[in-house]
């Protein structure tokens, strides 16, 4: 008997061993999770995403320099928050050691640390733009109940305007056209900064990948002018329009999708 219960907890084990092998290999061979470690490793490691940031916002700077106001208005820039002049890339790789991808709960709770660094040039051209009387909106899609760690993680790096009346958060709808409508009514909006398209125009919220590239086209003239873009590859729109943004699918679902539309030889 003895021998039976012995042959049946190895079993077992072995069993559950087996199961746990595989969902562990599933997990590091998944794009959801290794993916965003590579990305993120790029972020925190490469100087060329340094030197891509820096020559964002040194575009931005000339751009201020040579614009000339076309309104008796107060101008402003508008920026976007998230891999824009915050990094968070530490999340994505918490999440991603893991072996999770994207969690509204985690990234709560690294937000409320307000302890993101900065996207490298960020700081200094917000500075600068303040100083040539340029008010800074921020319009963001993190939520109401981020709003205070928020504007402390933009005072600590004593971001310009990081107060109650330049803080536009996410309410009903991940669109930010109304938002920026209702600065431009008070505001002569000479700039917008982002690392996603839709931070700029209406034009790419909710399009399939085919009308974003379409719409990117169409805006050619924009960007490196009015439109200033920070490299993001680790999440966007881009990421939400491959999965026609349904962001309900699992790891698997998802790794599916990305591998399908990936060009080989």
């Amino acid at each position: 008997m003895k021998k039976y219960v012995l042959y049946g907890c190895i079993f077992f084990t072995s069993c559950v061993t087996t199961k746990t092998t595989k969902e562990n290999t599933s997990a590091n061979n998944s794009m959801v999770v290794n993916g965003k470690l590579f990305t993120a490793l790029y972020q925190q490691k490469a100087a060329e995403y340094k030197a891509l940031c820096f020559q964002a916002y040194n575009i931005a700077a000339i751009r201020v320099d040579q614009y000339q106001s076309k309104t008796s208005m107060p101008k402003a820039v508008i920026t976007d928050i998230d891999e824009t002049i915050l990094d968070n890339s530490p999340n994505a790789v918490h999440q991603a050691l893991l072996g999770n991808g994207y969690d509204p709960q985690a990234w709560y709770e690294w937000s409320l640390k307000s302890n993101a660094d900065t996207v490298p040039g960020a700081p200094a051209f917000f500075k600068y733009a303040a100083s040539k009387g340029i008010e800074v909106f921020y319009i963001t899609n993190r939520l109401e109940q981020e709003r205070q760690s928020t504007l402390a993680n933009l005072r600590k790096y004593n971001f310009p305007n990081a107060d109650e009346a330049h803080l536009f958060l996410k309410s009903t709808t991940s669109s930010k056209e109304t938002r920026r409508q209702q600065i431009s009514s008070t505001h002569e909006i000479i700039m917008l900064v982002g690392d996603n398209l839709g931070d700029f125009s209406s034009l790419f919220d909710k399009k399939s990948p085919a009308d974003r590239n379409t719409n990117t086209e169409l805006s050619i003239n924009d960007f490196g002018n009015r439109f200033i873009v920070l490299p993001n590859p680790g999440y966007g729109d881009w990421e939400g329009a491959l999965l026609n943004y349904n962001y309900k699918f699992t790891s698997a679902q998802k790794d599916s999708v990305y591998k399908s539309v990936l060009k080989s030889y």
